[in-house]
């Protein structure tokens, strides 16, 4: 369809510049007050001209009513545009209020709501709209896309235009992250997803209880949903069971990630799904069944309640989910009643694309589970065996059969293992990256009394350990070590540490760390976290950090005067390492932060 374009006379362009349009009054729409063929006001006019007289003038089509005329009071010789009809108006939807004016005639109009679209049901593309007198609809979209739903909804009242950007947002949002409030959820949960047909990954923060109803909701208002996140504030109360789980889980079809928060109420669950490739299950309590039947699972995390009376047989449930699950990659379990049998049936799976392994809190877990674990998957690039009660000997294991693969060392909460066991890991280890062994090397006078009703020959022995314990030393050099965490290791005396790449540092609690035994020689450190330390050894580290920085920028080339009387800084172009003196102005650049709160 041929789209008119503004006319303007050859004298009205040469004499008035662009922006001057804006002091001009476009075309009324509900009628012109002027003469149809000279454009005199009507009032008190009789018009002697014909309509013949002018062959030159444009008319609009009633199809398109929408085109601008910019008149000038002064070229009475210009034809002007006939008046458009009154009803063909009836289905025009303007973006602003102002969106008539137009400084640019050059370029056709453009249909904002999509009626004189070629495709007709579809949505025109944002870099190709305008709004507003010329404003593009991309940049508005860019706008408001990154605005919370709250404020996209405070944004859909501004205007017409906001509210069809909006309403295009909502229908072109791929991934939301909402937070629930505790009044009206299921009406607010439905209003809003009732905007977004293409949804495919959700992630929900809920300040109220969450039940069936909301979930048959979600399944309702989403048929394509791939991702689901549910989490849960502090009064906030799951209260989905396992059997409505388990059939959301399998009508959702193309359901691949499903991450939930507060599982208490489960009590048993059977899932089955060929497309689920993640599932998140945290404060599960007292299990009676579980079954997966998801062939395509590779990463499962099952975080139990820390409560003793827990009656979930943890043997069982990993024997059944090694067997139905043979490609899981990532395996995730906290729960204190994990045990060696637990280790053993795991082992028995022979799960040969096992990655990563994380046994939390299992304090029957020892070098034997150690053992097992190193003979049947020698491919591990994560271990985290955090709260087990392995020695140096498990660590000594696993350095034998995992030089090559681990990158990542989780030991915290495990009382048996000492700075020797921590500085042959890291000796031992090359690809290590990340070691966390807090409250590992810990001082027992925190947790036991030397006052206690033991006799007193025991005494002595009681204190030698302890002083034994408590004055141990670490020394750990490593060339590819990048976060190293020791909050909690007050049985540490002396730290020295010379790490090119560490950038995270963890010192919480490190209560009996001497200032005079810390050496750190670790020029990428960004993090040090030492609260609850002695004011004397945050300045101790401060002051290292600092003069290793000050080192760095001390480092360019000085020579001597000519008379040989003192040194000067050489120039850089003087200098044969002039590349090398930015790379290290660049380090400067980067300061360490001291996190003391």
């Amino acid at each position: 369809m041929h789209h008119p374009q503004p006319h303007i006379s050859s004298s009205t362009s040469t004499s008035f510049p662009a922006a001057a349009a804006f002091d001009f009054k476009p075309a009324k729409r509900r009628g012109s007050y002027n003469c149809g063929r000279c454009g005199l006001p009507k009032k008190g006019h009789v018009c002697h001209l014909n309509s013949t007289t002018y062959p030159t003038s444009i008319s609009t089509p009633t199809s398109s009513p929408s085109a601008v005329t910019v008149e000038n009071s002064s070229s009475a010789s210009r034809p002007p545009h006939p008046p458009p009809l009154r009803q063909s108006y009836t289905h025009l939807r303007r973006a602003l209020s102002f969106d008539d004016i137009d400084t640019r005639a050059d370029s056709q109009e453009r249909d904002l709501d999509g009626s004189n679209s070629p495709y007709p049901g579809t949505d025109l593309d944002p870099d190709n709209e305008m709004i507003s007198g010329g404003l593009p609809a991309a940049c508005l979209w860019e706008v408001l896309r990154r605005l919370p739903p709250a404020g996209l909804l405070a944004a859909a009242s501004v205007c017409k235009g906001w509210r069809e950007t909006t309403k295009r947002l909502w229908r072109a949002a791929e991934e939301l992250r909402l937070m629930v409030p505790p009044r009206g959820q299921l009406r607010f949960i439905g209003s809003v997803l009732k905007k977004c047909p293409s949804l495919v990954r959700m992630s929900l923060k809920m300040e109220s209880d969450v039940d069936a109803t909301m979930l048959a909701c979600i399944a309702f208002s989403c048929p394509n949903l791939e991702s689901m996140e549910i989490s849960t504030s502090n009064t906030a109360v799951n209260r989905i069971t396992g059997d409505e789980l388990g059939r959301f889980v399998a009508d959702k079809r193309c359901l691949t990630s499903l991450k939930m928060e507060g599982c208490s109420n489960l009590g048993g669950f059977v899932l089955s799904s060929s497309s689920l490739s993640t599932l998140w299950l945290s404060d599960l309590y007292s299990l009676s069944k579980m079954v997966f039947n998801c062939p395509n699972l590779k990463e499962i995390s099952l975080e139990f309640s820390r409560q003793e009376n827990d009656t979930t047989d943890l043997t069982t449930m990993v024997d059944g989910m090694g067997r139905s699950s043979p490609r899981l990659q990532n395996i995730h379990i906290a729960s204190v009643r994990l045990s060696h049998a637990v280790v053993l049936s795991l082992t028995a799976a022979n799960l040969r694309g096992l990655r990563m392994l994380s046994l939390v809190l299992g304090s029957e877990i020892t070098d034997a589970s150690v053992a097992a674990i190193a003979s049947s998957y020698s491919k591990l690039e994560l271990l985290d065996l955090s709260g087990s009660s392995i020695s140096d000997s498990g660590i000594g294991m696993i350095c034998n059969v995992f030089p090559n693969t681990l990158s990542r060392l989780l030991l915290a909460l495990c009382p048996n293992i000492t700075s020797s066991g921590i500085q042959f890991a890291t000796a031992q280890l090359p690809l290590l990256e990340l070691m966390d062994c807090g409250m590992s090397v810990c001082d027992p006078d925190s947790q036991n009394s030397p006052c206690d009703e033991s006799g007193d020959n025991e005494l002595p022995n009681a204190l030698n350990n302890k002083l034994y314990l408590m004055y141990q030393k670490l020394i750990i050099k490593h060339s590819r070590l990048k976060k190293l965490s020791l909050w909690g290791c007050s049985g540490l005396d002396a730290l020295c540490l010379n790490c090119p790449e560490l950038n995270d540092l963890n010192l919480i609690s490190c209560k009996n760390l001497h200032p005079e035994r810390l050496l750190l020689q670790c020029p990428s450190l960004q993090n040090v976290h030492a609260s609850g330390c002695q004011e004397s050894l945050i300045g101790a580290i401060k002051g290292q950090v600092s003069d290793s920085l000050a080192s760095l920028e001390n480092q360019f080339q000085c020579k001597r005067l000519a008379d040989g009387s003192k040194r000067v800084r050489a120039p850089d172009c003087l200098s044969q390492e002039a590349i090398d003196d930015k790379k290290r102005r660049k380090v400067v650049d980067q300061q360490c932060k001291v996190l003391v709160d």
